[in-house]
């Protein structure tokens, strides 16, 4: 009964892990392709290291709930039995909702730009390209995201 359990944890995991989207300033969605942008330069002024929140689906809290209630299912016997699974699941579904924004919290930096017509902006990004002051970028913008490129 150990290994089962081990094995759904694990299979949750890595469920987690594949529906996590990404930010960085490398990754475009496959509706950014073909998609006119606009380009501005400037010059980093400071560099930031920030956390991007874990998302919030149901899928963790709906897995943990069905560890927990199967957990708690198996202790006891008749109503004990039941109780249990149920308090198993409500604990399984908060702690499965936990572990899915902890699984997919990323670092990420907030860089600000001053543009070469003068105006400051600021722009968060995951933490996967180093940044530093004084550094010429572009700044990659459509009309949902703008990114920070060398």
């Amino acid at each position: 009964m150990n290994f089962s359990r081990l094995l759904v944890l694990a299979s949750l995991s890595v469920l987690v892990a594949a529906c996590a989207s990404s930010n960085s300033g490398s990754v475009y969605s496959r509706d950014d392709a073909r998609k006119v942008q606009t380009v501005k330069t400037g010059v980093v002024e400071s560099v930031r290291t920030v956390k991007l929140e874990g998302t919030k689906t149901p899928i963790g809290a709906a897995a943990g709930g069905v560890i927990g209630g199967v957990a708690g299912g198996s202790i006891g016997h008749g109503a004990g039995s039941t109780i249990a699974a149920v308090i198993g699941a409500v604990a399984g579904g908060i702690a499965g909702s936990a572990i899915e924004e902890g699984v997919t919290r990323k670092d990420a930096l907030e860089i600000t730009v001053k543009l070469d017509g003068g105006a400051m902006i600021a722009i968060v990004q995951e933490a996967d390209e180093q940044f530093h002051a004084g550094d010429k970028v572009r700044i990659v913008e459509n009309a949902d995201t703008s990114r920070v490129t060398h």
